[in-house]
């Protein structure tokens, strides 16, 4: 579920961001669009949650729109692709102005006399966006990727409405912190709540710093000196 919103999520906000950066396109209302994009962030996980239950539950505006075409109504949370999708979809709604906003920070603060400079060479859009933004974002790109990761594992509110507490259907939409969460509430296992939790600890490390090693620059290694000619 976390892929199937974050991939989509890091390539539309790089998208958006280059596009509300660019020189050449110089869209106006920037300020109007970073309000708009930004405002599903401002709203309550649970709330957003169950807005989008009631649009696709049996008796909501997508089964009736279904309906009266003379088709059948759907069961869209029977099945676990679906469920999966409108959670994945929900957090990507969530959460992609926030990464647009960041991404759009990180290419300001990009030297503008690079891209003055390539331009004069004569490169093309992709040749700078391939040679110049994403080498220079990558720590902002890092930092994005990592927090995402973090948010995906910490999962609990959006899975929680729409799956209910048993990660219906089958249990395909049970996170880790809902299975942390069960024995918190339900059974009050403290000491099997603690031990997840230090798994989920290990496991978040494990996957920040991979994500990191992969990622980051390899900025702490020196440059190699020139040989001296004879």
């Amino acid at each position: 579920m976390w892929l199937m919103g974050a991939v989509p999520q890091l390539l539309f906000s790089l998208l958006l961001a280059v596009i509300f950066t660019s020189e050449r396109l110089r869209i106006k209302g920037q300020s109007f669009f970073k309000t708009v994009i930004y405002m599903p962030n401002l709203i309550m996980a649970a709330a957003f949650a169950m807005l989008f239950f009631m649009l696709f539950s049996k008796v909501g505006p997508f089964n009736q729109f279904i309906m009266s075409s003379g088709g059948e109504a759907f069961d869209f949370f029977a099945n676990k692709w679906t469920t999966r999708g409108i959670i994945a979809m929900i957090n990507f709604l969530m959460w992609f102005g926030n990464t647009t906003i960041l991404l759009m920070a990180g290419i300001m603060g990009i030297d503008q006399s690079l891209f003055e400079a390539a331009s004069i060479d004569g490169a093309t859009s992709w040749q700078v966006f391939y040679k110049i933004t994403i080498p220079l974002l990558k720590p902002i790109m890092v930092y994005v990727a990592i927090t995402s990761l973090i948010g995906g594992l910490q999962m609990f509110d959006v899975p929680q409405v729409i799956g209910t507490y048993l990660g219906s259907p089958n249990r395909s939409t049970m996170t880790m912190i809902m299975y942390l969460n069960n024995y918190l509430g339900t059974s009050k296992n403290y000491g099997m709540a603690g031990a997840l939790s230090v798994v989920i600890f290990i496991i978040t490390g494990i996957l920040s710093v991979i994500v990191y090693r992969t990622m980051a620059t390899d900025s702490g290694k020196k440059p190699k000196k020139a040989k001296k000619g004879v």
